[in-house]
């Protein structure tokens, strides 16, 4: 790798891993030497740029751009100039398509060149003082441009805008601030860059002034009745995700109309790629049958008008949501328009706010470039059924638990692992989550033996993304003895959490499902219990244990009548013996080490004669496997005719009569 490509590539980084520069991994970055430049391909992020999401171009051949003359219909200009941009790609194997601002890149003498829409810059460029402020901070040495559309015109304009500044200046601008844009900086060295940038948000800093800290507000409680229901509303054949954002500067903006208005249209292109041109807001919201009464009533108004359902609803009183195909989509959905109210209350501070005009926004909204960045950013779905929908997993942080929140997360499952270990819990999540993930994980404490803790897990999750599809019921605890050993304590305790934690998180999380159902009657949730042989069976002083899973299947087949009305299906699992899991296995405490030094097994010498002993009990001849709970957990999910199923995966152990 050339040592001006890893510059760039650690610059790239720098900034779009600084939300101050970059909100959504927009921006993009170059560098050139006499023959070639390698720019940013379009829909790759900054913050995780490599050399392989670079494109490499020809510099002579990229020239003639300028030189040509093309069609004056924009729609067939537009395609001949990507035609021959394309035909300067050096490595076409490589199927990446460089960036539209390729050859604005390309005109500019400078070695690096680095376009950022950073939230301070874009706050006076979206105000109606824009150009007298670029004047009056930064006077000749920041070329001002007003707005044009992106793409062919817009190089044209700063092709002649730059040859004008190089003919009185005799050099290039290094700074270039484009109106409701963004802004370019220019030099040969990438710690120049840095310089100058630090230079333009520091001067505007110092212009605006303080404005205050920006203070996160209190999770409005009337939504967890409310986003379920709206969640299914916005939602087409494959549920939507719900992200929720509240603080003091959004705060601002959603006391009434007037203050809504303010913040109703774009002001940049991103804002338009990511959150399209119309948001809804949402008055009536002292309860959740008033927020529900006006979302059904001005949703089918809104599609109506503008021929797609909002993926921004401001609700009064409440916050920001933003509803989209994925967790990482709607995230970046609600990072852009939360940018759109900083620059908004930046520009208001600079003289007044200028939106984009209809014609402009129609423009962006259409173009074929910007539908290709928003394609590329969403990634590509990988057309289970069970991607982006909702899951909890209790017991989550570890053994079978983890296994199953791990198998559910790798199908594109949003997944929250619920237990009583945090720091297992929370380690367990960061290596679960990563850049390149469309879906996210997330922990939350929990003991499932509390009903206010299992109902604070439910509404964390769906204050999270919006609703919940799945409750897997896996928290439980062993305590073996019999009748002359156990003490009621400890009973009470192994019934407390495995019995009524089964009976907290499916009345909890039935909650939520009935609400989904309520508006989307034909959609199917499921609240799976993970049980045990034990409950199937009684088990030789292990009563407490058995006990309450004998009662969780009275439990399972009680509740799925209750719910089948709302499509909820409730069924359990009950696997056979894990002696590869800690339970069995560990070298101390593990039951094969316990049953060898008690001389449970008769003649038993050595622990792999414990195991074989009690593998041999099993027609199938091993222990169970978490794959096999995974697939009998997916074969419950994907079919819609079961409920209230015992389903035994034992290897044939235990057989249902």
């Amino acid at each position: 790798m050339k040592p001006e490509i890893a510059e760039l590539i650690e610059l790239s980084r720098f900034y779009g891993n600084n939300t101050e520069y970059v909100i959504a991994g927009g921006g993009n970055t170059s560098y050139k030497d006499a023959q070639t430049i390698w720019i940013k391909a379009s829909g790759q992020p900054l913050s995780t740029l490599s050399e392989s999401g670079l494109v490499a171009l020809n510099r002579e051949k990229l020239h003639l751009i300028s030189e040509k003359q093309y069609s004056d219909d924009p729609t067939v200009r537009e395609d001949q100039v990507k035609t021959d941009m394309f035909n300067s790609i050096i490595d076409k194997g490589q199927n990446l398509r460089p960036s539209v601002e390729t050859s604005l890149h390309d005109l500019i003498r400078y070695k690096f060149v680095v376009h950022l829409h950073p939230t301070l810059v874009n706050g006076i460029l979206c105000s109606r003082n824009a150009r007298n402020l670029v004047k009056q901070l930064f006077g000749e040495k920041a070329l001002f441009v007003p707005y044009i559309d992106p793409g062919y015109t817009l190089f044209k304009k700063l092709e002649s805008e730059i040859l004008k500044y190089r003919a009185d200046f005799h050099s290039d601008p290094q700074i270039i601030l484009l109106e409701n844009h963004g802004s370019f900086v220019n030099a040969d060295s990438a710690d120049e860059v840095r310089k100058i940038y630090e230079e333009v948000i520091s001067a505007i800093s110092n212009h605006i002034g303080s404005t205050g800290e920006i203070e996160e507000l209190p999770f409005n409680p009337v939504l967890c009745r409310v986003l379920p229901a709206l969640r299914m509303l916005l939602s087409g054949d494959k549920p939507k995700v719900i992200r929720y954002r509240n603080n003091s500067l959004i705060a601002r903006y959603y006391q009434n109309q007037m203050e809504f208005h303010k913040i109703s249209l774009p002001l940049t292109p991103d804002i338009i790629v990511y959150c399209k041109t119309r948001y809804l807001f949402i008055e009536q919201s002292s309860t959740p049958e008033k927020i529900l009464d006006s979302a059904r009533t001005q949703l089918p108004r809104f599609l109506n008008e503008y021929g797609y359902l909002p993926k921004v609803i401001v609700i009064k009183n409440a916050g920001v949501l933003a509803v989209d195909d994925s967790v990482t989509s709607a995230e970046a959905v609600l990072d852009v328009y939360e940018d759109m109210i900083k620059i908004s209350h930046y520009s208001s501070l600079c003289g007044g706010t200028k939106t984009l005009t209809p014609d402009q926004t129609e423009f962006i909204d259409k173009w074929e470039v910007e539908n290709y960045r928003r394609k590329v950013s969403q990634g590509a779905t990988k057309g289970n059924r069970l991607e982006q929908k909702i899951a909890i997993v209790t017991g989550g942080a570890q053994g079978f638990g983890a296994g199953i929140a791990e198998a559910l997360f790798i199908l594109n499952v949003n997944v929250v692992v619920a237990d009583l270990n945090e720091e297992t819990g929370s380690e367990f999540v960061s290596q679960l989550n990563n850049p390149d993930a469309r879906n996210k994980a997330l922990f939350i404490r929990t003991d499932v033996s509390d009903p206010v803790s299992v109902k604070n897990l439910v509404d964390i999750t769906v204050g999270a993304f919006g609703g919940l599809d799945l409750m897997i019921s896996n928290a439980g605890v062993l305590r073996a003895g019999g009748l002359d050993e156990m003490d009621p304590e400890t009973f009470t305790r192994t019934t407390g959490i495995n019995y009524s934690g089964y009976f907290y998180c499916a009345k909890y999380s039935s909650e939520v499902m009935k609400i989904q159902n309520q508006e989307k009657p034909d959609y199917f949730t499921d609240i799976i219990q993970i049980n045990s042989k034990s409950g199937l069976r009684g088990s030789n002083r292990n009563f407490a244990y058995a006990g309450a899973k004998f009662g969780g299947i009275g439990l399972t087949q009680s509740f799925a009548l209750e719910l089948a009305p709302f499509r909820i299906k409730v069924n359990s699992v009950c696997p056979g013996n894990f002696y590869e899991g800690p339970l069995w296995s560990d070298p101390h405490t593990g039951l094969f080490v316990q049953y060898l030094n008690t001389g449970k097994v008769p003649g038993a010498k050595t622990i792999e004669d414990v195991k074989k002993h009690y593998e041999e009990q099993v027609p199938m001849k091993r222990g169970c496997r978490l794959d096999d709970v995974v697939k009998a957990i997916l074969y419950i999910i994907d079919q819609e005719y079961e409920t209230g199923q015992a389903v035994p995966v034992t290897g044939g152990q235990v057989m249902l009569g």
